[in-house]
Order: C-alpha cells, then structure tokens, then sequence
C-alpha cells in the first residue's frame, strides 16, 4: 500500500475492503540500552539478560536483550503511525490480543519495525468497528521476526459517520 493511502483517513467501508492486506510498514525503532533500562524501571523487571551486559554477554545471546513486552508494547507507537485513520473515529482503544508469540530475541542496538495486514474487520454495533491486525515486528536483516501478534483494536465512530457500511 502506498505512503498516500496511509495517510488518507478512510470510511470503515474502504477499510473492509482491504482485508487480508498489508495496510502499513512503521519505521525502524533503536533498541539501545538506555531504552531496555528505561523499560526495566518502569515493569519492576531487572533480569540480568536484560540490564547487566557484562552477565548477560557470558550468555548465548553474547549480551542484554530487550524484554518481549517492551518489543509488544512498541506495537502502540508503530500502528499509529502505520495503520490507516478511520472516517469519524473519536476515539479507539487496545481490546487486547488473540495470540502472540515471540519468536527470536531482540538484540541491543538491534532496530525493529512493524508490519501490519488488516485480519478482520467487523461492526458489532453502528458506531463501533472492531478491526484484527496480524502484526509482525521485525528484526533489521534478523532471519525471523521478534514476534507476530493477533492485535484486537476497537473504535468508537461519531453518530453518522459511515452508513455505507
């Protein structure tokens, strides 16, 4: 999809025509130290592989590596900025995930960005629109991905803003 359609906010009807495509590629996110420390303080989570590089380079890994749940957590920054707007949304919110995996670590000084290909859309009610994204974060020249998601994402569309659908 190109850089034009992502920046257009479309009607929920346009967006269900893009399921099973890829509707967006955020761009690279720096995994440093600064930010696994900075991560580390914020989830009370200070496991050596992630905070000691000295401990954690005597390890299989050859030193620290980001926490899964920070590399999840980027899917925030990178769908808002890689998933396309929807037409009279006021407001969307995190439902949750069906699935995640993680599947290769995420090496210090490693950059990752998101992929995301529309899964599923639906209209539980007229106002709302839930949407599936099949999220993928990807490793720069990694041979897998960080991880793939199932991402459960609800908007809430002013009164009249798409009847077509």
């Amino acid at each position: 999809m190109s850089a034009d359609t992502l920046s257009r906010t479309l009607a929920a009807s346009e967006l269900e025509t893009l399921v099973g495509t890829e509707v967006g590629v955020s761009s690279w996110y720096l995994i440093d130290q600064v930010r696994i420390d900075a991560f580390a303080e914020v989830t009370q989570d200070h496991q050596f592989i992630h905070v000691d590089p000295e401990r954690a380079a005597e390890t299989p890994f050859g030193g620290t590596i980001a926490h899964g749940f920070l590399t999840l957590s980027l899917l925030s920054a990178m769908g808002v900025e890689a998933q396309p707007k929807i037409k009279g949304a006021t407001m969307g919110i995190n439902y949750g995930f069906d699935k995640v995996r993680f599947l290769a670590p995420v090496k210090v000084g490693s950059r990752v960005r998101g992929r995301f290909v529309l899964a599923r859309l639906s209209r539980p009610k007229p106002q709302e629109v839930d949407i599936v994204w099949q999220s993928t974060v990807e490793i720069e020249n990694g041979k897998r991905p960080a991880l793939v998601a199932e991402w459960l994402n609800r908007f809430y569309l002013e009164g009249e803003a798409d009847k077509s659908c």
